[in-house]
């Protein structure tokens, strides 16, 4: 395991294969870390990593508030998640990158393409998250957090973490600092002491900033139609993926390519040779 420290926060980092960058924003909403890419629901079956490892350097990290990444109680935006990547490929000099990202993973992706598109060859994004089932759900699960802290403290919140070993995704009332709180003691002192009132407020920010419409997070539509990043969409068809979320990608992105096919035609087979060309493409 490699670490790389980045705007104060460590990230966990490794390095697979040869050839151009590839860096990997992880899916699996709040425990975006290197194993969902192997080891979670679509991901296993089409093993994009060790697939793509045979023609790219795919570098692949922890999210902070992630896995073994650390964090910082903030108002966190995707902004931030941009910061994480952009210094990840100052670490490992690299200039210019193709991204990849799953699930929630294709929010910051996107959100790197308009901010930095000098940095970015092209993109793949696969599986967005959104629709209006998926803000809901995310909003019941900040606020189930809340409701938690308020009840017990941030103390309990500690404890249940800590004892419990579930990332917020698996258990809301721990929140989006539980994988933190969990491996990092001196960051979980300080959680513990934090003020509540003020807590709540950057907590409700969180939620609100990070999903606050019923289609694809992330960058506005104004920026994107601006964007001109290649892109490649592939769709997910379920409460937290919907399909309208890349469809409305693919509406706002001027260069994207949308692959038409439902979940259970994207086999390994059928979907690994398409990303690998979109990528070479010259």
């Amino acid at each position: 395991m490699a670490t790389a420290i980045i705007d104060g926060i460590s990230t966990r980092y490794e390095v697979h294969g040869s050839g151009p960058a590839l860096l990997m924003y992880a899916p699996g909403g709040f425990d975006a870390t290197i194993e969902k890419w192997t080891n979670m629901g679509i991901y296993a079956k089409i093993k994009p990593l060790e697939n793509l490892a045979k023609h790219f350097t795919c570098i692949a990290f922890d999210r902070r508030e992630c896995g073994l990444s650390g964090g910082r109680v903030e108002r966190v935006t995707y902004a931030h998640f941009v910061r994480q990547g952009i210094g990840l490929l100052d670490h490992l000099k690299v200039e210019k990158a193709h991204l990849i990202g799953g699930c929630m993973g294709v929010s910051p992706v996107a959100q790197f393409a308009v901010m930095h598109p000098e940095r970015v060859d092209k993109m793949i994004l696969y599986w967005p998250v959104g629709g209006a089932k998926y803000r809901l759900s995310s909003h019941m699960r900040f606020a189930e957090h809340l409701g938690y802290a308020q009840r017990d403290g941030l103390a309990a919140v500690v404890k249940l973490a800590r004892e419990g070993k579930k990332a917020f995704g698996a258990d809301p009332r721990g929140g989006p600092w539980a994988s933190v709180l969990q491996h990092d003691d001196a960051f979980a002192e300080h959680y513990a002491k934090l003020d509540i009132e003020r807590y709540k407020n950057i907590v409700a920010g969180f939620a609100r900033t990070m999903f606050d419409r019923d289609t694809a997070p992330g960058p506005e539509a104004e920026d994107m139609l601006c964007c001109d990043v290649p892109a490649y969409i592939v769709p997910g068809n379920d409460a937290s993926h919907a399909t309208s979320a890349a469809r409305y990608l693919h509406e706002c992105l001027p260069k994207s390519e949308y692959w038409d096919v439902q979940p259970a035609a994207q086999t390994e087979e059928a979907t690994i040779p398409r990303l690998v060309e979109f990528l070479q493409r010259a």
